[in-house]
C-alpha cells in the first residue's frame, strides 16, 4: 500500500509537472490559446481630407491692406537671431554681401512678387524675364504681413551666391508657381554638392501660417540649424523668452519638393497638413516632423529616392497624428519610421516598397496602430518594432521582404546616445498582430525576441521562400506546430507572455 501510494504520488507529480510545462516555452514564457474576438480592432477614425484643398488654402488670402517692402540691416532682428548668432553664422552673409548684411523686410499688409519688384532696387530684387524674379537678399515677412508668391510668378529664384533665403514671421502663400535655390554662375538650380555648403532655404517661425499649393520647391537647404530645407518651427529655446507666440501651422498641398536637404521639417508645430505632395530625390529625409509636434496629417504623399535616410519619419514625441495613404519607396533606409517616443499615431493604408532597410520601422515609440499597410520587397523587414509597448498591427500585407514580415526586438540603448541621458528608453516590446497577411518573406514570417506580451490572431501565412516550408524563428520556432494549430485549426488567438521569475522582472 505504501509502495502504491509512493508510486501514485510520483505519477501525480509527474503529470502535474507535464501539465505545467505543456504551455511553457524556453526562457520562461507561457503559451496559451485565447478567444480571438476580443483582439479585433475597430477601424481607426481618419481625418476628413476633403477640407484641405487648394481652393480652401487660397481662400485664406487677405489682400488688404497693402504692405510695403524695405531693406534694412540683419542685425538686431529677432526673426534672424538663429542665422546671425553663434558659430560665426553672420560671417556667411558678410562674405556673400561684402558689407554689413542686409535683408528685405515685408511689413504691415499684403504684397505679391510683382509688388516686391516695383518697390525694391533691382540690385536686390528684379524681374529678369517675364514672370521670373531673382532675389539677392534674404526676404523676411514680419508679423502682421503677408507675402504671396502667386500664379503670375513663373519662378522665384533665390541666389545662392548672394545668400538669399525666406523667413516667414507672418503669413506666406506659395500658389501655382516654382521657387528655386538658384546658382547664378551656372544659370540653374543649386543642386546639392556637400552638406555644409550654403543653399537658400525656407523657415516659418512660431505663430505663423504657411500655405504651399500646386507649386515646385527645389534645391533648398544644407546642414545648419533651421536651414534644413522647408521648415516650420517654434522659436528656438534661446529665443523663447522674448518671442512668446503660439505654435506655427500650415498646409502643403499638391506640390513637389526636389533635391532638398530635408524635404520637410517641423519643430513644435500643430495641425500641419502635408497632403498630395511628392518628395523626390531629397538628401537626408523626405518628410521629417520633429520634436513635440501634434495632430499632423501626412496623407497621399509620395516619397522616393531619398539619398541618405528615410522617406517619411516622425521623431521625438510627434504624437496624435495620422500617416495615411502615402507611398514611400526606393529610399536609402526605411519607407516610414516612428522614432523616439512618438505615441498615439495611426499609420494606415500606406505602401512601402523597395526600400533599402524596412518598409515600416518603429523605434522606442509605444501605443501606435499600424492598419492595413502594404509593405513589400524591402531589403530588410516588412515591419520592424524595437523597444515599443502596446503596438497593434491589423490587416497589413507584408510580402516578399528579404528578411522577416514582422520583426520585434529589444535593445539596451544605455551609453549609445548622449541625448538619452540617465533615462534610456524602456527596452521592452509588446505586439498585437491581427489579420495580417505574411507572404513570401525571406527568413521568417514573424520573429519576436523577448516580448513582454505577444498576441497573434487570424493570420494568413503563405508562399514561404524556404524549401522546408513555413518556418518561425526564435521564440515562436520552439512551438511552431502548436502555434499553427491554435491559429489555423482551432481558429483561436495565441498569447505568449513571460511566466514565473521572468514575469516578475517585467
Amino acid at each position: 500500500m505504501r509502495g502504491m501510494l509512493k508510486t501514485g504520488v510520483g505519477l501525480a507529480g509527474w503529470l502535474a509537472c507535464a501539465l505545467v510545462n505543456a504551455d511553457m516555452l524556453s526562457d520562461g514564457y507561457r503559451l496559451s490559446a485565447e478567444p480571438g474576438d476580443a483582439l479585433e480592432i475597430a477601424a481607426p477614425q481618419l481625418p476628413d481630407l476633403s477640407v484641405y484643398t487648394a481652393a480652401a488654402a487660397e481662400a485664406k488670402i487677405q489682400q488688404k491692406p497693402a504692405g510695403r517692402a524695405v531693406v534694412r540691416e540683419m542685425l538686431h532682428e529677432d526673426a534672424l537671431d538663429e542665422f546671425i548668432g553663434g558659430d560665426e553664422r553672420l560671417k556667411e552673409w558678410v562674405v556673400r554681401q561684402k558689407r554689413m548684411p542686409q535683408a528685405i523686410f515685408i511689413e504691415k499688409g499684403y504684397l505679391d512678387t510683382a509688388d516686391l519688384a516695383r518697390q525694391l532696387p533691382k540690385d536686390y530684387f528684379a524681374e529678369t524675364e517675364p514672370g521670373v524674379y531673382l532675389a539677392r537678399l534674404p526676404i523676411i515677412v514680419r508679423p502682421g504681413a503677408t507675402l504671396h508668391i502667386d500664379r503670375n510668378t513663373r519662378e522665384l529664384r533665390l541666389s545662392q551666391e548672394a545668400g538669399a533665403f525666406l523667413v516667414n514671421d507672418g503669413r506666406m502663400f506659395i500658389t501655382g508657381t516654382r521657387v528655386t535655390a538658384w546658382r547664378e554662375k551656372e544659370g540653374g538650380p543649386a543642386l546639392w554638392r556637400e552638406a555644409k555648403e550654403f543653399r537658400p532655404y525656407f523657415l516659418a517661425w512660431g505663430g505663423t501660417e504657411t500655405y504651399v499649393v500646386d507649386s515646385i520647391i527645389q534645391s533648398f537647404g544644407y546642414d545648419a540649424s533651421k536651414a534644413y530645407g522647408f521648415s516650420i518651427s517654434q522659436y528656438s529655446p534661446s529665443m523663447a523668452p522674448k518671442m512668446k507666440r503660439s505654435r506655427p501651422t500650415g498646409w502643403l498641398i499638391n506640390s513637389r519638393f526636389i533635391d532638398m536637404w530635408y524635404g520637410f521639417y517641423c519643430y513644435e508645430s500643430d495641425d500641419v497638413v502635408i497632403r498630395g505632395n511628392t518628395y523626390e530625390h531629397n538628401i537626408v529625409y523626405g518628410i521629417d516632423p520633429h520634436d513635440r509636434s501634434r495632430r499632423l496629417i501626412i496623407a497621399e504623399n509620395e516619397a522616393f529616392g531619398t539619398r541618405k535616410k528615410h522617406g517619411i519619419i516622425i521623431s521625438r514625441e510627434v504624437n496624435d497624428s495620422w500617416i495615411i495613404n502615402n507611398k514611400s519607396h526606393h529610399n536609402q533606409l526605411s519607407g516610414i519610421v516612428l522614432d523616439r517616443s512618438s505615441v498615439n499615431n495611426v499609420v494606415a493604408l500606406n505602401e512601402t516598397y523597395k526600400n533599402q532597410a524596412d518598409g515600416i520601422t518603429l523605434y522606442e515609440s509605444p501605443r501606435n496602430l499600424l492598419w492595413q499597410n502594404r509593405s513589400m520587397n524591402n531589403e530588410r523587414h516588412g515591419i520592424r518594432v524595437r523597444n515599443s509597448l502596446d503596438v497593434s498591427l491589423h490587416g497589413n500585407l507584408l510580402a516578399a521582404n528579404k528578411l522577416t514580415g514582422v520583426y520585434g526586438h529589444t535593445k539596451d540603448l544605455r551609453g549609445t546616445d548622449r541625448d538619452l541621458g540617465e533615462d534610456p528608453f524602456d527596452p521592452r516590446v509588446s505586439l498585437r498582430i491581427v489579420g495580417d497577411q505574411l507572404v513570401g518573406n525571406g527568413s521568417s514570417p514573424i520573429s519576436i525576441h523577448s516580448p513582454t506580451r505577444l498576441e497573434l490572431y487570424r493570420l494568413s501565412i503563405l508562399a514561404p521562400q524556404k524549401s522546408s516550408g513555413i518556418s518561425f524563428s526564435g521564440l515562436l520556432g520552439e512551438r511552431q506546430g502548436e502555434i499553427m494549430d491554435i491559429l489555423l485549426r482551432q481558429r483561436r488567438a495565441v498569447l505568449i507572455e513571460p511566466a514565473g521569475s521572468l514575469a516578475s522582472k517585467e
